[in-house]
């Protein structure tokens, strides 16, 4: 059990991940339906076991662009823990699953690419508001199979 989750939220992931597999990648309720949803899947920093995290993206021309925001609160996710451990990630999206590299981006490219996001999910500009430290963009770059 990940220390600091709810079996709640656990739940919720789950049967969210359930419903994207069933439907080509598109949650058919709760918050996320109508949104773009892509299952990421991490090795653990730590256990090097599979962790599975359902998380909103954009697109960045063919990449897929995701923000480790986890609701604005004081710490980094610990999916994002994991992908600067072990940067070969596998992603499923729209019904397609795939690896990708997973780059943290800085420089000029962070406020493009953190603005883009946040303008198609406006929570995204609340959770900066809630946190002081810089909530990474991460950039899924598709490795040829």
């Amino acid at each position: 059990m990940n220390s600091g989750m709810s079996s709640s939220f656990l739940d919720f992931n789950r049967n969210l991940i359930k419903d994207l597999r069933a439907h080509g990648g598109k949650a058919t309720d709760g918050p996320f339906q109508g949104r773009d949803v892509l299952i990421l899947t991490t090795k653990g920093a730590r256990s090097g076991e599979d962790r599975e995290n359902p998380l909103v993206y954009t697109r960045d021309n063919e990449h897929h662009v995701i923000v480790a925001s986890k609701g604005g609160g004081p710490t980094n996710p610990s999916w994002y823990h994991n992908l600067k451990t072990h940067p070969i990630v596998t992603v499923e999206a729209r019904g397609e699953k795939f690896n990708a590299r997973a780059k943290v981006i800085e420089g000029e490219d962070y406020e493009r690419l953190y603005k883009q996001h946040a303008d198609i999910n406006p929570g995204f500009w609340d959770y900066r508001k809630k946190t002081s430290r810089k909530i990474p963009v991460i950039v899924l770059e598709r490795l040829d199979s």
